[in-house]
């Protein structure tokens, strides 16, 4: 299925040569966790610091994993979902508590103070609705949680939008690895390094999003 010399791992042959910048390396380290032999809490961790800090959304690893063991589809959604929704609340702390000391940093970071500034009046016209959206596309979850946080946005509503519009993504992608059959799952190895160019261009337009 994946022709592999000696000495080489799987991975070798799923991700595009040559990183070219900081957040191709992270997208990188990230995929060859799926190696790793605590993969499972691997995917939880990522999806964790994703909705705070971390780049890379857990998808990507969510994907390999899934189609190396669709038994397991499910299981690592729920993982995820679990981890991503964990580290909105921590996200949502992070922007009520430390949005000085450690919020505004990974903003300036991510050059998205202006857009975070913006976030505000979209929450005053859009409500919840803007964390459901956000935690279903490719927009940084981190700024969502982090403004839902600091602009006061009720808790509880804001944990139902996270959980519930993570847990659709994950699942969703779940169901394609495990419902979709040899066909598909052969489509996807086929055509991987095409799809983590795909990944890595959303990943990558969704900050420039933020830095418009």
């Amino acid at each position: 299925m994946f022709p592999c010399s000696a000495g080489c791992t799987i991975t070798d042959h799923l991700l595009p040569p040559k990183p070219v910048s900081w957040l191709r390396r992270i997208y990188h380290w990230t995929l060859s966790l799926a190696e790793h032999p605590q993969a499972n809490w691997a995917l939880f961790l990522v999806a964790l610091v994703e909705s705070s800090v971390f780049p890379i959304p857990p998808d990507v690893l969510l994907l390999v994993m899934a189609m190396g063991r669709p038994a397991g589809a499910f299981r690592y959604a729920a993982m995820a979902t679990v981890g991503s929704t964990i580290g909105a609340a921590l996200g949502y702390l992070i922007g009520m508590f430390l949005l000085a000391t450690l919020a505004m940093p990974i903003l300036e970071f991510y050059h998205a103070v202006g857009t975070f500034n913006h976030v505000q009046a979209l929450f005053q016209q859009y409500g919840i609705w803007v964390v459901a959206v956000a935690g279903f596309s490719p927009i940084p979850f981190k700024v969502i949680t982090i403004a839902s946080g600091a602009f006061g946005v009720t808790f509880f509503p804001f944990m139902v939008a996270a959980l519930l519009s993570r847990g659709s993504r994950f699942f969703l992608e779940a169901a394609l690895m495990y419902w979709g059959g040899e066909r598909l799952r052969n489509w996807v190895e086929r055509y991987f390094e095409w799809l983590t160019v795909a990944v890595s261009v959303a990943v990558i337009g969704g900050f420039a999003l933020l830095w418009m």
